[in-house]
């Protein structure tokens, strides 16, 4: 693609993201988020791929759905309220309207069908924006209407998030779409805290961003697209591919990592807010996200190639590891230490 082209999609990207984060009125997010999507459209569709001008489509149709539904919303709140504000959104069905156009925007389940098939037609450094920099509009006017949304359908989309992306990541053999169904697990904890207390929400997100950001970058520095590819990558980058588990097993949540951080914080809120039971299912629910990350991590680090007489050895690479990747590789790992700190805040 020209560099004068990926510029501006870039700048779009960012402007459609700042547009909505400092918006009030529903009419300028409403802007943000469609200039968002018109500048990722290309972003996904470079290669000419027919599997990249599907993802494109399908990611086409669900935005331009999902945003005509968060302007049907604010009409109807506008109408019945007089007021155009985000911030006082009240009337119980635009509520009901808006909650499902931003689980659309991001695939929550029952919206989520979208999301695995984009992210397997995009490339990878196309699919982690996919995954996090096109989240933050949605979960940002999430963040603004926490206060009237119903805790009801958002506690039930946030269990079945984390069940299905648990659940249908089981059986992938594709990265992309192992790591689509762990962003639906994932959106699952933002969702069911959201209304409690914000602030977890974004701290969760945060850290999420982080993960995913060194997972994909180290995928893209080894071209890894599909397990039997990652089995191989040992032999190249040993160094990169140790990285890879100790993020990946981060993203899992396992205790001494970054990624357990916010499953420890939400459990210990949603418990506070006497709701154990969800608490209880969707820590068992996380569970089923263990088991792929720990076979991912398991291709990454523990698998060998075959070594047969007629195969030939694949020699290290000497190039140095990206000083980005083990930068956000560190802080995947080691920012669990921080809670004292973050927990008078939240």
């Amino acid at each position: 693609m020209n560099p004068q082209a990926k510029l501006i999609f870039v700048s779009s990207l960012l402007l459609g993201t700042t547009i909505v984060i400092s918006s009030n009125h529903w009419i300028t997010a409403w802007a943000g988020l469609e200039i968002n999507t018109l500048a990722i459209l290309p972003l996904i569709s470079k290669s000419h791929h027919p599997r990249a001008i599907e993802a494109a489509t399908k990611y086409f149709l669900t935005q331009a759905a999902a945003s005509a539904l968060l302007l049907f919303s604010s009409m109807t709140n506008a109408w019945h309220t007089g007021q155009w504000d985000i911030t006082q959104m009240t009337h119980p069905t635009s509520c009901l309207i808006l909650t499902s156009a931003l689980a659309m925007k991001l695939g929550l389940v029952p919206f989520h069908f979208w999301f695995p098939e984009v992210l397997q037609g995009s490339p990878l450094i196309t699919g982690l924006l996919l995954s996090t920099a096109m989240k933050l509009p949605p979960i940002a006017l999430l963040y603004m209407t926490a206060q009237s949304l119903n805790p009801t359908v958002l506690t039930g989309m946030a269990i079945l998030s984390a069940a299905l992306g648990g659940w249908m990541g089981l059986n992938q053999t594709q990265i992309r779409k192992i790591l689509a169904f762990s962003s639906i697990s994932h959106l699952g904890w933002m969702a069911i805290i959201l209304i409690y207390s914000p602030k977890l929400t974004l701290l969760n997100f945060y850290l999420y961003t982080l993960m995913t950001a060194a997972v994909f970058l180290t995928l893209n520095s080894t071209n890894t697209t599909k397990l039997s590819t990652l089995m191989t990558s040992w032999t190249k980058a040993p160094a990169l591919s140790a990285m890879l588990m100790l993020t990946l097993l981060s993203l899992a949540g396992l205790p001494p990592l970054t990624g357990f951080l916010p499953k420890w914080l939400i459990i210990q809120e949603l418990t506070k807010q006497e709701m154990t039971p969800a608490a209880t299912i969707i820590a068992l629910l996380s569970l089923l996200g263990l088991f792929f990350y720990l076979r991912l991590a398991y291709c990454a680090t523990i698998t060998l190639p075959p070594h047969s007489t007629n195969h030939m050895k694949q020699w290290h690479t000497n190039k140095p590891i990206p000083s980005s990747i083990a930068i956000l590789t560190v802080l995947s790992t080691t920012l669990l230490p921080l809670s004292p700190m973050i927990s008078p805040t939240i």
